[in-house]
């Protein structure tokens, strides 16, 4: 944070705690900006003391399923960008339930770059038992990943879980259903998963191949 506004949250607290015979909420605290972190400093400095404990903070942190329906929700009406608000939850480490959330939109906006996620995917291909694939191919009027014409096989990569647009969704259901209808098998993965959950891509790619080569 810059060091103008934490002299006006300073002055802000200072003048709170005038009005009060010197003693400030930790609610307040919150209120005014201060993270956990920064209060808990505070007191570790002697520049605040403990009078008396508070009430126990509310418990806000939902199960991952209710968070990941909520967030979900959110961002279906558009009421959050999950790019922009996990930027913002790194100002607000050690509030109650970031954590959960900064988890849960870690593996939605992690992102890799082309050659990185070619790098990274190319050996859970070859442990799963496929050949090197065709990259940026044209397979059924549509721009693809990795491509096996041999097997009929291909892997589209996503940098978020959920696409957010409705023409995007569109767009990937009809390419879904024009590799289908040519009787091909596609696997979407996440680039989160690609990177951070290895063997269940592995097993899933065994799976497509060992039934895509029974077929021919």
């Amino acid at each position: 944070m810059s060091e103008g506004r934490n002299d006006k949250r300073s002055s802000r607290a200072w003048e709170l705690a005038g009005k009060q015979h010197g003693i400030v909420a930790r609610r307040q605290l919150l209120a005014l900006g201060f993270n956990a972190r920064e209060i808990e400093h505070r007191g570790t400095r002697g520049r605040l003391h403990p009078v008396m404990p508070g009430p126990e903070p509310p418990k806000t942190e939902l199960p991952a399923p209710r968070l990941e329906r909520a967030v979900n929700e959110a961002d279906k009406l558009d009421l959050i960008d999950p790019e922009t608000l996990r930027c913002a939850l790194d100002g607000y480490i050690g509030e109650p339930g970031v954590k959960a959330l900064r988890e849960l939109l870690d593996k939605r906006t992690f992102r890799l770059s082309d050659s990185d996620l070619e790098i990274l995917f190319r050996p859970i291909a070859a442990a799963a038992g496929l050949p090197p694939p065709l990259t940026k191919q044209m397979v059924n009027s549509f721009e693809v990943d990795f491509f096996w014409p041999d097997l009929g096989l291909v892997v589209e990569t996503d940098g978020l879980r959920y696409h957010r647009t409705p023409s995007t969704q569109s767009r990937d259901a009809r390419r879904d259903r024009a590799h289908v209808l040519a009787g091909m098998i596609p696997l979407r993965f996440t680039h989160y998963e690609i990177r951070y959950e290895r063997s269940r891509v592995r097993q899933e790619l065994t799976q497509a191949a060992n039934s895509l080569s029974a077929q021919h």
